[in-house]
């Protein structure tokens, strides 16, 4: 069973609910519907009388309130007996409650829906315009999550809150974009208020790579892992770290920022004004930049996949270059914290051992010999979906719902 990662209880930092017309009558049963859903995820099955106490809301409303999400299956009721009365025991239905996970990129945003047994209901992705602003993509993100609660004919008082994600440090104080995000345009951004007033949910923002690691003990098979670091490398390169059981933010959440390791004195200038960055070296920007000065067409990241699957030399060097900078990198990382499992993730985990193995090397020859041993390094089984899985997790955690 996976740590954990996070307390039951609202985040301080994160917003009621906005909706357009609080003072509406309709803006009141959506809150109080919503206070009976948090009531239900947080102490499982209860009975109306219950659900009254617990809430505050008097029995009339309460029993109004679970009549219409019965009609629309939110819940099941079921006859029973409390202190010697009859009486309704109400549960939330596997969909009765659930989470969105939302990975916005450089090029993509994706968004899964997940119950609260952590079954994923419906996920989709989308590409998105290089150098998008951060209305497009918020708006994408919103229409999409729209589609997909239509399509899983999930009612919209189901949503718990959505998480998101994106490549980048952010302030956890405010829950604002900082400088050194692959997305320029979102620096100074208030994502957190942003998509609040879009969704009209609990929004929570992370780093993407924060997310991944999440994914890592909740999805993937490392549930329990108390010590674990997670190297997304893609067009940035961050890493999410889990310590003593709990994801590390450190002072104001800017934390894992290895993209922005020195790995060469002498490199070439990095966009965090920088030089010799490990982005410099190993994200999938500069590897493609590399294999496409001696190709016709632009050179992608997919096709860096299959020129590694058709053992092309020159893609095969450059990933062997690529995977010694991660490597070391990751061992400056392992010297300090001493994880069990070095988890890899991004676009190019389905390299598998051609990219792993000179990450290995790397570590081999930069980690303290114990640490090297004592450390498992290995790709990630979640592919591109870690992130907006991680997500979603993160909502049900933050919201109360029991861990996976």
């Amino acid at each position: 069973m996976p740590a954990d990662l996070s307390s039951p209880s609202r985040n301080p930092l994160t917003p009621e609910p906005v909706t357009a017309k609080p003072g509406s009558q309709s803006a009141l049963r959506a809150r109080n519907r919503q206070r009976i859903i948090e009531a239900l995820v947080a102490s499982g099955p209860q009975t109306q009388a219950e659900l009254s106490r617990q809430t505050g809301l008097s029995n009339a409303t309460v029993s109004n309130i679970v009549k219409l999400m019965h009609q629309n299956r939110l819940v099941s009721t079921e006859p029973t007996t409390s202190s010697g009365r009859r009486a309704l025991s109400v549960r939330l239905n596997d969909t009765g409650a659930v989470a969105a996970g939302i990975d916005i990129g450089r090029s993509h945003v994706r968004v899964v829906l997940a119950s609260l047994s952590y079954r994923i209901l419906q996920e989709k992705s989308l590409r998105l315009p290089l150098g998008h602003c951060a209305s497009e993509g918020m708006d994408a993100a919103t229409e999409l999550l729209e589609e997909l609660l239509e399509r899983q004919g999930v009612d919209r008082s189901a949503l718990l809150g959505a998480g998101v994600g994106i490549p980048g440090p952010i302030d956890r104080r405010t829950g604002t974009v900082v400088q050194g995000a692959i997305l320029p345009e979102w620096v100074g951004i208030n994502m957190r208020q942003d998509l609040a007033e879009r969704l009209r949910v609990p929004v929570f923002i992370d780093n993407d790579a924060n997310l991944g690691a999440l994914a890592e003990v909740t999805w993937g098979p490392h549930g329990g892992t108390e010590n674990l670091i997670f190297i997304k490398v893609a067009t940035g390169i961050g890493a999410g770290l889990i310590i003593n059981g709990s994801l590390y933010y450190g002072n104001v959440g800017i934390t894992g920022e290895i993209g922005h390791a020195t790995i060469s004195d002498q490199g070439l200038i990095c966009r965090c004004g920088n030089r010799g960055c490990l982005e410099t070296i190993a994200s999938t920007a500069i590897m493609t930049e590399l294999l496409s000065r001696s190709s016709q067409e632009p050179v992608g990241t997919a096709d860096i996949l299959a020129r590694a699957a058709a053992r092309d030399p020159a893609t095969l060097r450059v990933i062997d270059d690529a995977g010694m900078a991660v490597g070391r990198a990751a061992a400056n990382l392992a010297n300090t914290l001493n994880p069990e499992l070095i988890v890899v993730g991004g676009s190019l985990a389905d390299l598998g051992d051609t990219f792993l193995e000179p990450i290995r090397r790397g570590l081999l020859r930069h980690a303290v010999p114990m640490v090297d041993e004592t450390s498992t390094v290995m790709m990630s089984s979640l592919g591109e979906r870690a992130e907006a899985l991680g997500a979603a997790a993160l909502v049900l955690q933050e919201q109360g719902a029991p861990v996976r």
